[in-house]
């Protein structure tokens, strides 16, 4: 399978790739309890939540918003859909991603700061989610630059460690540049 491509935005020179958990919402959903959050669950899909990361740190340093640092074009590459019934305990997913070839993530989300029922929660308090929204879980220890010509693969395991899901991304130079 020929990978697709991931261009870095124009004047970046420092971009990091992040693998997440995609929680993908059913219906519409505001001030849900933590305990009803998994019935607004459509399914998942394996994210690369990219990062310039030097957009990043001079907006932190100006104390500017980061929206350009994650929201530019191709930032965040999405898999296929995964059906909720084939991930029964989102406690037990893995998550690897490797760039040339090597490992450089590879983490279980049982291992996640906040689990998909409490972020589900937290944020439909603040914010109505609506069908088909993509809620981004975290990712694991390992975060690191990619450069143009690399390669990013990325998988998601369930707890047998059987592949649900893998994205490639050829990662290239801005056409802008």
């Amino acid at each position: 399978m020929r990978p697709c491509s991931f261009q870095i935005p124009e004047g970046c020179s420092e971009l990091h790739h992040e693998v997440e958990l995609g929680v993908v919402i059913s219906e519409k959903c505001s001030a849900v309890p933590e305990g009803a959050a998994m019935q607004h669950v459509a399914g998942y899909a394996l994210a690369l939540d990219m990062t310039a990361r030097d957009f990043q740190n001079e907006a932190k340093a100006k104390g500017h918003p980061w929206t350009m640092a994650k929201c530019f074009d191709t930032a965040c590459p999405v898999s296929a859909f995964v059906p909720r019934d084939r991930i029964p305990d989102t406690s037990g997913v893995r998550l690897h991603c490797s760039v040339n070839g090597q490992t450089r993530q590879d983490g279980a989300t049982a291992d996640m700061h906040f689990s998909v029922p409490f972020l589900i929660s937290y944020i439909s308090r603040y914010i109505t989610l609506e069908p088909g929204d993509l809620v981004l879980t975290g990712t694991p220890a390992g975060v690191g630059p990619v450069r143009a010509g690399d390669v990013i693969e990325a998988t998601m395991a369930d707890q047998s460690g059987g592949q649900l899901t893998k994205i490639t991304f050829g990662v290239e130079k801005s056409s802008q540049s």
